[in-house]
């Protein structure tokens, strides 16, 4: 195996899928799929990262007539493009812009203003880590990307109102235990608030294997510099492939109604602990494991590691602030829709909150924020105030304190 391999890892060696999980509704709705993109323009935010780019990619197969992408990552969008350009057969439209900017910005809104708007307008730049919420600071930018910009946006949009509008969200916004996850909660409550006024639609999944940034990706990285790896020995989550988690963005993008929330169809026992994960990786790269005790030793040997070698690794049972054992796509609450498709669930009675709702919750917060006094407690309190089943788990370890 090698590293451009990962969705043939991930769907065929750890989670046995033949073909993608969404294959059987891209095939029966790919007649509606070519009417709703075809000649189409298409705006993507946060485009160059691994959902985002992933989106990008599927809905091209269906001949959009125009594709700007926005992106705070300069060398994650020359990097697409230099992807999409060197695929063999790869349809790109005549009219394919990327820009390096900050969709919060002004330079944003003068584009989007001077184009009047786009068909189909779809949301990836998040804050997705829960080590992002380590203090106030960082918490406050996590909420002002995740929920103030968001906002800002949304009303942008009421201007130039698209035929389909996504913004991406997360399985940790069903009873949310973490600051990030609180923040996609009330993303999902903000734009829920709009979607009486233009079609809004989001979802939950699963873990996306090998993303940007996430601790599979890692992997490459440390294999590559020789450095030891480690890994939570009791955390179990569900896992798709980057393909997979452009498909199921793209389907509920096009096919979803106003206000609903898309998750995938996975069953319990598809959800794997990352130790399952890490040792199918290994044995798919053909190394042996050295079963570390402590960061220590895995350093100790990551530092004399000699090729053909049992490779190091320390396996812990996680202790940090926000980390849930296991997730969830839904509550008892919530109605679900799970006979409309095949590999996708529906949740039909998110939320809908009142303009004058989001505005006074947004408001506490930007008052908060601007306290000298705040910190992390304070925002947690006032989080928990605005979203009831917030329940966060506190530590006081964060995993910037790990490897």
């Amino acid at each position: 195996m090698n590293i451009i391999d990962v969705n043939q890892f991930i769907e065929h060696k750890v989670l046995n899928r033949p073909k993608s999980l969404f294959h059987k509704d891209i095939e029966a709705f790919k007649d509606t799929l070519l009417e709703k993109i075809k000649g189409k323009s298409v705006l993507v935010i946060g485009g160059a990262g691994t959902i985002g780019s992933s989106f990008i990619r599927s809905i091209l197969n269906y001949f959009p007539e125009k594709l700007h992408v926005v992106d705070t990552n300069e060398n994650g969008l020359t990097e697409l493009t230099r992807d999409l350009r060197s695929r063999k057969g790869q349809y790109i439209p005549e009219e394919y812009k990327t820009y390096p900017m900050n969709f919060g910005d002004p330079v944003f809104e003068k584009l989007f203003k001077n184009q009047k708007g786009y068909d189909i307008v779809a949301n990836f730049a998040a804050h997705k880590h829960v080590r992002s919420e380590k203090d106030h600071y960082a918490i406050e930018a996590m909420v002002q990307n995740n929920v103030f910009k968001a906002k800002r946006f949304l009303d942008l949009l009421l201007e130039y109102k698209p035929e389909h509008f996504f913004c991406v969200s997360t399985d940790k916004a069903a009873n949310p235990v973490n600051v990030m996850g609180a923040s996609k909660k009330l993303m999902e409550e903000t734009i829920m608030a709009y979607s009486r006024d233009m079609k809004i639609t989001t979802a939950r999944f699963a873990n996306v294997a090998f993303s940007n940034g996430s601790l599979l990706d890692g992997y490459i990285f440390r294999l590559l510099r020789k450095q030891p790896i480690s890994c939570p020995s009791d955390v179990k989550r569900f896992f798709v492939s980057p393909d997979e988690s452009g498909q199921i963005c793209m389907l509920a993008c096009l096919l979803g109604k106003s206000g609903e929330i898309f998750f995938p169809k996975l069953a319990d026992e598809e959800m794997i602990y990352f130790k399952a994960i890490t040792e199918a990786f290994f044995k798919a790269m053909n190394l042996e494991i050295d079963y570390c005790a402590s960061e220590e030793e895995a350093k100790e040997k990551g530092d004399s590691f000699k090729e053909g070698n049992p490779y190091p690794v320390y396996f812990f049972k996680t202790d940090t602030s926000g980390e849930k054992l296991y997730e969830e796509f839904y509550t008892e609450r919530d109605q679900l829709d799970m006979d409309t498709f095949d590999s996708m669930g529906v949740i039909l009675n998110a939320s809908k909150p009142t303009y004058s709702q989001i505005d006074a919750a947004i408001l506490k917060l930007k008052s908060l924020m601007e306290n000298d006094n705040c910190d992390k407690a304070a925002i947690v309190a006032l989080l928990k105030d605005i979203i009831p089943d917030f329940e966060h788990i506190e530590t006081g370890k964060n995993l910037d304190q790990k490897m």
